[in-house]
Formats: C-alpha cells, sequence, structure tokens
C-alpha cells in the first residue's frame, strides 16, 4: 500500500513522525515535504499532494498544517477529494468506514487525546462498508458541481 504525505512549517514535525511510524509498520510512503520551519503556505502543499494522489497509485493520502483545518479545507476543494480531521479513533474508523475519506488532516500544534498514530492506525484497519454510505458519499461529490 501506498501513502503520500504533506506538511506545512507548522505540521512537518508531525509529519515525520507519521511517516516513521507508517514506514515501521512496512508500508510505502512518498513524503512530499516540507521538512523545515520556513514558512510556506498549506494551500500550496495540499495542491502538491492531491496532484501527487491523482496521479495514481496511492491509497489515501496524510496532509499536516498547523491545526489541520486549513490544509483540509484547501484538499476538500479539488474535486473528489474527501478529506477527514480526526479527533477520535472512532472518528477515524468512521472516516473510512462511512465516508470512504482519501485524506486525513492533522495538526502539528493540536494536543490530542491519544497519539496520532493511534489515529491512523485506526483507518487503515477499518473498511469502507458501501451500500447506503457509498450512496452517500455519490451525493457528496455531486455538491461538487454546485
Amino acid at each position: 500500500m501506498r501513502i503520500l504525505a504533506a506538511a506545512d512549517h507548522g505540521g512537518f514535525e508531525l509529519k515525520n513522525l507519521i511517516v516513521a511510524h507508517l514506514r515501521g509498520r512496512g508500508f510505502d510512503l512518498v513524503d512530499l515535504g516540507v521538512n523545515d520551519g520556513a514558512s510556506v503556505d498549506y494551500p500550496d502543499l495540499a495542491r502538491r499532494a492531491v496532484e501527487t494522489y491523482r496521479g495514481g497509485g496511492f491509497e489515501f493520502g496524510l496532509l499536516f498544517c498547523g491545526t489541520g483545518i486549513g490544509i483540509s479545507i484547501a484538499a476538500n476543494k479539488m474535486n473528489g477529494i474527501r478529506c477527514a480531521l480526526p479527533f477520535t479513533p472512532f472518528m477515524a474508523e468512521m472516516a473510512r468506514a462511512h465516508n470512504n475519506a482519501n485524506f486525513l488532516a492533522f495538526g502539528g500544534r493540536v494536543e490530542y487525546p491519544v497519539p496520532v498514530a493511534a489515529l491512523v492506525d485506526a483507518f487503515l484497519a477499518a473498511k469502507h462498508e458501501g451500500g447506503r454510505h457509498g450512496d452517500r458519499v455519490k451525493k457528496i461529490h455531486a455538491l461538487e458541481d454546485t
């Protein structure tokens, strides 16, 4: 399974931790940067990640900024993207099971109640349920034309 990751200056440290965690579990990670604290604009990293994802070959993407909010909003502006911002393992599980999220976003400056690695692991353990949830995902994408 190939996964991609991208972060701005506010999320690069957390990105590096999660990339290391997933590589340690045997996943193939493509790290699109950034890898230092020099200021960059999170919409640019969201675009880079989405364009890379659209090139094919990736299961999903991980995005990181200071709060996770800005980069998730930017990603969700692009057609076909369902970027979730989970805060608990249940939210991460449902992001996949019900919403079939193809991106997750996290904040490098946020205090989570559990390690972010546990959120990513909960997402990975879940499977999209399809059925009525698949129909709802289709309705989400129909909103892109409004």
